[in-house]
């Protein structure tokens, strides 16, 4: 997402402001950073093309996708499985349990896995290198006041 794209705002959720030259700036942020002679929407911009930021999102990629592709395969082949297969759904398991009802408490647990891996997978990948971006991000608009 680029600060100077007009839909940026477009939801209205104040998270900026325009400059009055068309530009989106975080917060209504637009003076220059004190011995600096950048605006904050410089700044964020130049944050978000530098290595470490590309680095953070890679390694968000990197897992978000393979598990949502993951997730909506098995959930999309349990609802196909539900309407059309029948006789496997209605088969036991034990007692009255069926392989439909095993399958739906699967959706369960491969949610509450999915939530489990995230959280690890962001404390353990990205959340140090997140917390130095947002620091360096704070120390760079040091001075820009609202």
């Amino acid at each position: 997402m680029r600060l100077d794209d007009p839909w940026y705002e477009a939801s209205g959720t104040a998270w900026g402001e325009s400059d009055g030259a068309g530009a989106i700036v975080p917060g209504g942020w637009s003076r220059p950073v004190e011995g600096r002679g950048h605006s904050a929407a410089e700044i964020y911009l130049e944050v978000q093309n530098s290595p470490a930021f590309r680095e953070v999102r890679r390694r968000y990629r990197r897992f978000v996708v393979p598990a949502v592709v993951a997730f909506l395969l098995w959930y999309l082949a349990y609802v196909i499985a539900a309407t059309t297969a029948h006789e496997l759904m209605a088969r036991p398991v034990v007692g009255v349990v069926n392989v439909a009802m095993v399958a739906g408490l699967g959706q369960f647990l491969t949610t509450f896995l999915l939530t489990w891996a995230y959280a690890r997978h962001a404390r353990l990948h990205r959340d140090r290198a997140a917390l130095d971006l947002r620091w360096e991000t704070q120390e760079m608009t040091r001075g820009i006041s609202r």
